[in-house]
């Protein structure tokens, strides 16, 4: 897709889930707000984004990404714009539960048409919605810096949309796309 701002992606920085490997989706059954690790890290990343003159901050509406964005739109004395559709990966009967049970079964969901039908979300399922947003955005504002804070399979389909992957291509470069916690990237406008 051509880009009509720059954009900056961010994961949020490092989660109670993040920390004790537990998975947390909307609604969240856990109580999941950042470590003081994560809080630091997102601090040092709001005095980057200051520099940046940044206009618009979109965020998922769970709690740690909440956090992660209100801290840097208190820095940048902006306000955040929540959205449902960059909210974490669903995972179904597993959310709360132990990543590494998640991790299991969703390698058997993992190149499926849609992870639905197992009440859960698999890659595909989060791509479609991540496009969705990203077309809606990039349509709506022209020339704007725009900060979107997410999820670890949110901003992997973000980036992979930016740069006109394909699923299959999105699929093979997924190192080089996975976001560490904290991790923030730019793109420029085409």
């Amino acid at each position: 897709m051509k880009l009509n701002n720059i954009y900056f992606l961010l994961r949020h920085g490092q989660a109670r889930s993040n920390k004790y490997n537990f998975v947390s989706c909307w609604p969240e059954k856990a109580y999941n707000p950042l470590t003081q690790e994560g809080t630091k890290k997102i601090k040092e990343v709001a005095s980057i984004l200051k520099k940046e003159k940044i206009d618009l901050i979109f965020a998922s509406d769970l709690l740690r990404t909440k956090q992660a964005a209100e801290m840097v739109a208190e820095k940048l004395g902006l306000n955040t714009i929540f959205d449902k559709k960059l909210r974490e990966i669903e995972f179904g009967k597993f959310n709360g539960g132990s990543g590494k049970k998640w991790e299991d079964f969703f390698e058997t969901i993992r190149n499926k048409k849609s992870g639905k039908s197992y009440g859960m979300e698999n890659y595909k399922d989060v791509r479609k919605r991540a496009k969705i947003f990203i077309e809606k955005i990039n349509k709506k504002y022209k020339n704007k810096k725009i900060l979107i804070v997410s999820h670890g399979a949110t901003v992997f389909s973000l980036e992979a949309i930016m740069k006109n992957l394909s699923e299959k291509q999105e699929e093979l470069h997924k190192k080089e796309l996975k976001f560490k916690v904290g991790e923030l990237r730019k793109f420029n406008k085409q």
